[in-house]
């Protein structure tokens, strides 16, 4: 069933475990405690919160049944993704993986830039990015890119703006 949606009772089955409160929608706290990144480590809150941010239809801070059918397909894509790039099998994504991910979704940054992403990533401070900041990464690399094109009508790279419009930019994105 790999890339598909897993079964309907499966995804109730854990849809209720997750779903703490019985309140019949999971909250950023709730998703935290259900998602693991497979060291024993807590998986970050900012990145639970801009998951639960892209998958919150409504605007309450919570998901549904159908939009956590939604978050889990994207999260077990994800898994997968970040395993096709743990080589060593670690369980991290070490620099020189995360290089190979990010020009694989077709970037192309120095290395001085690679270090200035692990130094935002790597929350252990290891040299190492676990799969929670994986996933933060590469959405706020989306999301950045796709900030700047609006800017970049030319598509040469390069962008002209003033230090307001930058700061509205920074401020009205979720990273």
């Amino acid at each position: 069933m790999a890339g598909g949606m897993p079964d309907r009772n499966f995804l109730v089955t854990v849809f209720q475990q997750v779903d703490k409160d019985r309140s019949g929608a999971i909250d950023a706290r709730e998703l935290q405690a259900a998602l693991s990144n497979g060291n024993w480590t807590p998986f970050n809150p900012d990145t639970v919160r801009l998951m639960i941010g892209m998958f919150d239809k409504r605007g309450e801070g919570t998901i549904n049944f159908n939009e956590f059918g939604s978050l889990w397909k994207y999260v077990t894509d994800w898994q997968n993704c970040f395993r096709s790039f743990d080589n060593d099998k670690s369980g991290s994504i070490s620099q020189p993986e995360l290089k190979t991910a990010v020009i694989t979704f077709g970037y192309r940054f120095s290395d001085q830039f690679f270090d200035v992403l692990m130094k935002r990533f790597d929350r252990s401070g290891k040299g190492n990015i676990y799969f929670d900041d994986f996933i933060q990464c590469c959405i706020s690399l989306h999301n950045l890119t796709q900030l700047f094109s609006q800017h970049d009508t030319d598509r040469d790279g390069i962008i002209t703006v003033s230090y307001e419009q930058f700061l509205h930019m920074v401020f009205s994105l979720r990273v």
